[in-house]
Formats: structure tokens, sequence, C-alpha cells
């Protein structure tokens, strides 16, 4: 097969769960035998035009510079330069900024597969107006693709009850992490299970504000660690105004480093997710993976990865009792249970096969 990946940053992975994810998928298919090519940003900063046998192509993307609107552009480019290719198929990553190009690529021979993410329009960070237009680029596609990838069940039945159309579920996946080493606690002045974690983007529809707010009410004497970009969204720096003063809250800014993020998981008492929009999270697959003891915000997405392997929060007040009394050497079996379904339904290898398997039966 000959396949094209749109709607990443690119890789390697320096941005997030889409890019994660093309990081992998994209290199388990080059090891399969198939050609695959990249889209990236030319802001990215890896500049090669290979990248572990797969193919990258870097396209001009003003977001750095005008914001918001530099993601059409980018995505425009990406669009009219796969148009003139002759891939198998194309692979679109979200709908946010693409879908109102996805047009161009209605009369190829390519089959043309969308996946749908989350529910972009109801993230609270949007106006009204911008969550009508993301309500009209769902529709649309929903109206150019052959074929649609729901990354969680909950999404797959919103596309079927509100499009009445049938998505194939593959979710995201993960590894096991299991090499912890205590040294890279020790720059942060750290001991096992003596934190706890957050890790997200600064952004409302993630709870942070819950979490902050259950924190500094707690009595715990343990840490809250958070690492995020809080300085470049006007709710980040309200949190930081409002809780950098507790001592025991930490902001750690971004950290890309795995080894340092997954021993953060490994040795945290709690990690918490708050996410409670989209679909099969990425981080909450990575924390499963890495040991952590999952503290989540409660919605059928989350539940349908942890269920009755964590605990779930809805407000400020049980999330207190969660922290006050959740001691990780109390629950052995959540974790392991979790890891388990890491090494089974989100297996990394597992997913990639299912992608393989899915391209294979829709090559037009």
């Amino acid at each position: 097969m000959n396949i094209a990946i749109l709607g990443s940053r690119g890789i390697p992975n320096n941005y997030g769960g889409f890019e994660q994810f093309t990081d992998v998928l994209s290199q388990k298919l080059v090891e399969k035998g198939h050609k695959v090519t990249v889209y990236c940003s030319d802001n990215h900063p890896y500049k090669e035009d290979n990248y572990n046998g797969v193919n990258l192509v870097h396209k001009f993307d003003p977001e750095d510079k005008i914001g918001t609107a530099g993601q059409f552009i980018y995505d425009l480019n990406c669009i009219i330069h796969a148009s003139k290719q002759k891939f198998d198929l194309i692979y679109l990553l979200g709908y946010t900024s693409s879908s109102v190009w996805q047009r161009l690529l209605q009369h190829k021979s390519e089959a043309v597969i969308t996946n749908m993410d989350g529910l972009e329009w109801n993230r609270s960070k949007y106006s009204f107006i911008v969550r009508l237009f993301l309500k009209y680029a769902e529709k649309l596609a929903v109206k150019h693709s052959d074929l649609l990838i729901a990354d969680s069940v909950g999404i797959q039945s919103y596309l079927k009850n509100k499009y009445n159309i049938l998505s194939t579920y593959i979710p995201y996946g993960s590894y096991i992490f299991n090499q912890p080493d205590k040294k890279y606690l020790v720059k942060y002045d750290l001991g096992p299970y003596l934190f706890d974690l957050l890790i997200s983007r600064f952004e409302p529809e993630n709870n942070i504000e819950m979490v902050l707010d259950a924190y500094s009410k707690s009595k715990t004497n343990r840490k809250l660690l958070l690492i995020g970009d809080q300085k470049h969204t006007k709710f980040g720096t309200r949190m930081f105004e409002l809780y950098n003063k507790n001592k025991r809250i930490l902001f750690l800014g971004h950290i890309y480093d795995q080894n340092i993020l997954n021993n953060f998981r490994f040795f945290s008492n709690l990690y918490f997710h708050g996410h409670s929009v989209g679909g099969t999270n990425p981080s909450l697959l990575e924390a499963m993976g890495a040991s952590a003891l999952i503290a989540y915000h409660k919605n059928e997405f989350n539940e349908a990865v942890v269920g009755q392997d964590g605990f779930p929060f809805s407000d400020s007040k049980t999330l207190t009792r969660i922290i006050e009394n959740s001691q990780k050497i109390n629950y052995p079996e959540y974790i392991e249970n979790n890891l388990n379904k890491i090494s089974t339904v989100y297996s990394w290898e597992r997913i990639c096969d299912q992608y393989e398997e899915f391209f294979l039966q829709h090559i037009k």
C-alpha cells in the first residue's frame, strides 16, 4: 500500500496525541512493507525528508505567525499536495481545519478516510460562533469522507445517532513502561508516591481548575505536579496566578522527555485525568501503561477505558475525598488490570494490525 497521513504537525513526535499516533503507526506500517508519507509542518524541528523509512513532506504552516487561521492554510497546503499524488488511500486525522478543503480530494481514486477525533464543537474554550463552525466542519468531514474511524465507542455511537452513518472503531494504543528509575525524581526533589500528577493542555474542559480546587482544599501533604504549558492560554495564566502560591502545587511547564514523564507516572501516587471531551485519550493510556493509579473525570469516554479500575469524579468535593483517602499501595489490582488492558486491547501492535487490515480491505 501507498498511504498518506495528514492532520498532525509531523513526526518525530514533539507535540501531542495525534503526533504520537502518527509516529507509531507510520513506522509500524513501514516495517510491514508499506510505503507511508506523513505531512509535516515546516515549523517542525526535524527537517529531513525521511524518518525511519517514513517519507516526510514539509508544508508551509503560518500558525506561529497568525494563530489559528494558520492551521487552515497548513491543511490546505497539505491537501493540495496530496491531491496531486497517487496514493492508495489518504488518512485525515481530525476535521477541525481540514474538512473545508476536503472536497478537493472528492474525485480522487484514493479512499479518503477521516479519524473523527472527539466532539470538538463541545470544547468550552470556543465561542458560540466557533462552535457553530465546528459543527459545520464535522458535517463536511462526514459528507466528504469515504470511510470514518472512531477512536472510542462513544464517538462511534454519536456518529450513528447524529448522521445515521457507520464508522469503524479503532482506538489509540500505548506501551507498557517497565523500567522505572528513581534518578529522574532527584532533580525535582521528589520521593516515590509522595506526589500526585496531572499532565494536560491547560483548557477548561480538562477540569484542571476542579483538580486544583480540590487539591488546595485537601489535607494531603503530597505535592501536585502539573505538566503542560500554562503560559500561552488565558485559562492557564489564570490558574497559575490563583494557585502558584500554594507550596504543594508545582507548575512544571512543558516536559517532552518520555523517560521523565513515564517515571513521574510510575512513581506518582495519583494520576488525574480530567479530560471531558473526546474519545480514547492517548495520555490516559500512557498513564495506565506506566502503572499510574487513575482518578478520572466521570464521562462515557473515560469510563469505557478505566471503568472500575480507577476513581471517577465529577465535582471538587468528591475529588478531595479521593485525594485524602487513596494510597497507591492499597490498589495493586487496579494497576494490574489497567496494565492488562494496555497489553491486550490497547497494545500498539494490536492497533497497528487493525489499521493494516482495515486499510487493505478498503483500497479502491
